[in-house]
């Protein structure tokens, strides 16, 4: 049964939702014109649960049944050329197909959104969970946050849509969350009584330039090398303003809705030595984790990455400029770099220019889901400390979990 709370002037319903769940309702809250969906493990439930919301009569939505990824998002394009509010959701293979799509996506400066469900890559076949497929994204131009709850998976596809419509951005945003560990699990959920407040603060942006009988124009012609370049460029400046963008829709969604979430989220990391590093669902672990020690007095601390592109480079200093020693738990493979953590990298690459900067631990784990339990982080934590006393941070990263690998 659903309860009724009152915050920030809005009237609120707790549900039980999964973060699938809560995807789908975000975009039926914003009312979402296109969706093309094509089903795979871990993220089916939330096309799904839209196309319910279809069939009662709860969103007046277009749903483009496709026969791959590739079509899932080559569709949310057209619509989004045409001046549709569009969505899409995959995961692994799905997200590995699209991925020729996906620049097609940023480099016409379409508003598409997108959820990820993340999970393993093949081969071997894998269902469950980590972080291989969205890593493989980086450098598409898509403005990318990840999730650590129901809750935030929900908040974060509204601010998606009120970043990606922004004027000044015009880029497309995925919000990316655990496969099976948050897209099955259930979490009690806020969503509106109505959507108006919602709509109030994502409104559609019907101002943006599109494909129009009465106007027409061409989209993704043939560019030389002559103009190419200057494209490129334009998004990199898009993806700059993208970061303060990204900010002011959450420091607005807070002051209008009560929750908001940042860019990092830090835990102790002022007076610690030790900070750990984390994303995704990962993070609400590492704190269960160090709270009982940094009651005990070790000087540890956690900062939870949210978001991903583009790297919030100075807020990422800030947390983490007081520490010894930065530990960063990646759940994603770099293969054949030294240092194999794709955030971890970029971490490293934030301090790359400052005389005093902590030494900073690559850390590899969760890989096909391998399970990380508190035991797991309070064992990081141990041997990150032991790594503060040699005073120097492995050239490479640490494989843990791995059978028959151990560290001293």
């Amino acid at each position: 049964m659903a309860v009724t709370v009152q915050e920030a002037k809005v009237t609120w319903k707790r549900l039980p939702l999964s973060s699938n769940y809560a995807a789908a309702y975000a975009v039926k809250d914003l009312d979402v014109d296109v969706i093309a969906a094509y089903p795979i493990t871990p993220q089916t439930t939330v096309v799904e649960k839209i196309a319910e919301f279809i069939a009662n009569g709860e969103l007046n939505a277009e749903m483009i049944h496709v026969e791959s990824e590739h079509s899932a998002l080559s569709a949310t394009i057209a619509a989004s050329a045409a001046g549709a509010r569009a969505f899409t959701a995959t995961a692994s293979q799905g997200l590995e197909l699209m991925h020729e799509i996906l620049h097609i996506a940023s480099g016409l400066r379409l508003p598409v959104v997108m959820s990820i469900a993340t999970r393993a890559l093949s081969a071997p076949i894998s269902i469950w969970n980590d972080y291989s497929d969205l890593m493989n994204t980086r450098d598409t131009s898509w403005i990318t946050l990840i999730a650590s709850s129901a809750q935030e998976v929900y908040d974060s596809i509204v601010q998606a849509y009120r970043i990606a419509e922004d004027p000044e951005v015009m880029l497309p945003v995925m919000v990316a969350y655990d496969g099976y560990l948050m897209s099955h699990t259930y979490e009690p959920v806020l969503v509106p009584e109505d959507n108006k407040p919602i709509l109030d603060y994502a409104p559609k942006n019907y101002n943006r330039i599109k494909l129009d009988p009465e106007r027409p124009i061409s989209m993704g012609t043939l560019t030389g090398p002559e103009w190419y370049y200057e494209f490129k460029y334009q998004q990199v400046v898009a993806m700059k303003k993208a970061l303060e963008k990204a900010r002011k829709a959450d420091e607005e969604f807070k002051a209008r809705f009560g929750r908001g979430y940042g860019l990092i989220e830090t835990f102790n990391v002022e007076d610690a030595d030790v900070v750990i590093v984390a994303y995704g669902g990962l993070y609400g672990t590492v704190i269960e984790a160090i709270e009982p020690l940094v009651e005990k007095g070790v000087k540890v601390g956690a900062m939870r990455l949210r978001l991903w592109r583009p790297f919030p480079v100075e807020d990422v200093k800030k947390a983490l400029g007081n520490a010894k020693l930065v530990t960063v738990i990646d759940k994603a493979i770099s293969y054949g770099a030294r240092i194999a953590g794709p955030v971890a990298l970029e971490v490293m690459s934030s301090f790359y220019h400052d005389e005093a900067k902590p030494m900073i631990m690559s850390v590899i784990a969760g890989i096909g889901q391998r399970r990380i339990t508190e035991d797991t982080i309070r064992e990081i934590v141990d041997y990150s400390f032991k790594v503060l006393g040699r005073g120097r941070a492995p050239e490479e990263s640490l494989y843990w979990g791995v059978r028959g690998v151990r560290y001293e």
